[in-house]
């Protein structure tokens, strides 16, 4: 097992997070089967371990073009026959070798695709790479406002990924100058259901209770990368992350007094706890909008990076993080989070009911109206 493990950690190298792929594309079918070798606890076999090297050096760098060891130098040896033993076969008919034998081994088929595919909601894009999974919000002439089915997508492609060992970390970002201007007003006044007001509270409740479930409860790394200015709901969900990194021109603001609203995403607990309480009560009840380097001050904030530099810079931190042991990682959220995360769904429900009863209320209707 100790060989095979010094194969995996030799030449299995994180891809690239910058290109857009999906998760079912050979390539990340190939970085899956990687990730799941790693987890084997059995020893499969010097035979299906010199197999696995060859099948890899075959797949990204085609051919043997080493000269041939020395007879005394018996693994090296080994280790080229096998691979010159696979004479021209194809990288990509490697890599499809490769999952198969590693399935093989795993004792059971090919790990399904994450579901999470690209392109399933209007204005959000979500992709898998490389471990990991990154949630784009893509409406830059609306400054990527959150339609109702943004928030039940985002949700779902956290949840989706939860259990998948191939997934390690999750992004939350925006495209364009902002990161979001938060709820599309337009939720409230289009398409108004049969049940008139209270049945679009009411359902209103059950998207905004399920997409701040699914980012409380998430297992993994969840971090977000804040591209621009902030309004709303993404700026109270940052303290449901676990890293959030923003760029310098970056700000955050929360009106919901102005529009007849209440907190929510768990800012009526977490804020106060984060930011003090006259502070968080200057953000909650007169609005006031806050720069990048006071949130960073106030602890919402990881670290700010410059407009040109941001995308590089969590990027070095996503890869990092993808790069280490997963079930470490994994652990080590739950133990920080578990007394936490109680209490956090708890007062979910509580601003998600009371947000209910304001969606209905005179000052609401008048303010969005």
């Amino acid at each position: 097992l100790r060989m095979l493990t010094l194969l995996s950690r030799s030449f299995v190298t994180p891809a690239r997070l910058g290109g857009i792929r999906c998760f079912s594309d050979i390539g990340s079918r190939f970085e899956a089967a990687q990730v799941k070798l790693n987890t084997f606890t059995e020893d499969p076999g010097n035979a299906a371990k010199l197999k696995i090297y060859g099948l890899f050096k075959q797949a990204n760098v085609g051919s043997c073009n080493i000269p041939k060891p020395g007879g005394f130098n018996f693994v090296a040896k080994a280790k080229y026959d096998v691979w010159k033993g696979l004479g021209d076969m194809t990288q990509d008919q490697a890599k499809e070798e490769y999952i198969a034998f590693v399935a093989e081994l795993a004792g059971s088929e090919e790990p399904a695709p994450a579901a999470a595919p690209a392109g399933t909601v209007a204005g959000l894009d979500v992709t898998t790479e490389a471990g990991v999974l990154t949630i784009r919000l893509n409406r830059p002439e609306k400054f990527n406002a959150l339609t109702w089915p943004m928030y039940t997508a985002i949700g779902d492609a956290l949840n989706a990924v939860a259990e998948d060992p191939s997934i390690k970390v999750a992004v939350l970002t925006g495209t364009g100058k902002w990161y979001s201007s938060g709820n599309d007003l337009s939720n409230f006044t289009k398409n108004m259901p049969p049940g008139g007001p209270q049945e679009m509270a009411s359902t209103a409740q059950k998207v905004l209770n399920d997409f701040c479930d699914a980012m409380i409860k998430f297992p993994k790394p969840l971090i977000a990368a804040v591209n621009g200015p902030a309004i709303g709901i993404p700026v109270t969900t940052l303290g449901l992350c676990d890293l959030v990194y923003c760029t310098d021109n970056a700000t955050f603001k929360t009106p919901f007094v102005s529009l007849g609203q209440s907190p929510e995403g768990c800012s009526s607990f977490i804020f106060p706890r984060t930011f003090g309480f006259a502070k968080a009560n200057e953000m909650l009840l007169t609005e006031r909008q806050i720069t990048a380097q006071e949130a960073c001050d106030g602890g919402l904030v990881t670290r700010i990076f410059s407009e040109d530099s941001f995308r590089d810079e969590v990027d070095k931190v996503v890869k990092h993080m993808a790069s280490l042991p997963p079930q470490s990682m994994r652990i080590s959220k739950g133990l920080i989070r578990h007394e936490l995360n109680e209490k956090l769904l708890e007062v979910n429900a509580r601003e998600c009911e009371v947000l209910r009863e304001r969606w209905v209320s005179d000052e609401c209707m008048t303010a969005i109206m």
